[in-house]
């Protein structure tokens, strides 16, 4: 037997990169799935709320410390929720799951975060010491609230155009389906 008979079905002759021109963790790591600004926000959101974690964590000592708990349980959920959804849509997760429920869930998810860590922010705004620490983590709190909140309003704002887009498709489709066949 020639060795070129033995080996001719099964092999390649240049396989070529293993993994394409992107190689180890960047090869699973893929952006696009969100628009520009959403990547922005979303981005913004981790950044915010892990500083003003660490912000709050660095808070020795507090006379009321029920807001300071509450802020900092919420920021520290904040950003491991907001890390979550960002892995699932930069990552082949994402092509695993019903896309629709991921999206229901950042939804859902931003809107109440967003909430709950503006709610987390009034109550620490009202318990502070007033130490630069914790002013710090409540400005990083505030904007990061208002990043979720933007973030939903954008979602919102793009499951408002889905519909309307829809709503004039099945429309058009109506009405070639009411015309006359003869016309």
């Amino acid at each position: 037997m020639e060795n070129g008979a033995v080996y001719s079905p099964t092999t390649e002759e240049d396989p070529g990169p293993a993994r394409g021109p992107r190689s180890g963790l960047a090869a699973y790591c893929f952006l696009g799935r969100l628009p520009l600004l959403r990547r922005v926000l979303k981005g913004l959101q981790l950044l915010l709320s892990l500083l003003a974690f660490i912000c709050e964590e660095v808070v020795s000592q507090c006379t009321l410390c029920g807001g300071l708990y509450f802020f900092e349980f919420v920021s520290c959920s904040a950003f491991l929720l907001s890390l979550l959804i960002l892995i699932v849509y930069c990552t082949p997760f994402y092509e695993r799951v019903d896309t629709t429920k991921v999206k229901s869930s950042d939804f859902y998810i931003t809107l109440g975060t967003g909430c709950v860590f503006l709610l987390a922010s009034i109550i620490f705004v009202s318990t502070h010491d007033r130490t630069s620490a914790e002013i710090a983590a409540i400005v990083f709190g505030f904007i990061a609230s208002f990043m979720f909140l933007l973030d939903f309003v954008t979602m919102l704002y793009e499951k408002r155009q889905e519909s309307q887009l829809r709503k004039s498709e099945n429309t058009t489709r109506a009405e070639a389906l009411t015309e006359p066949l003869n016309a």
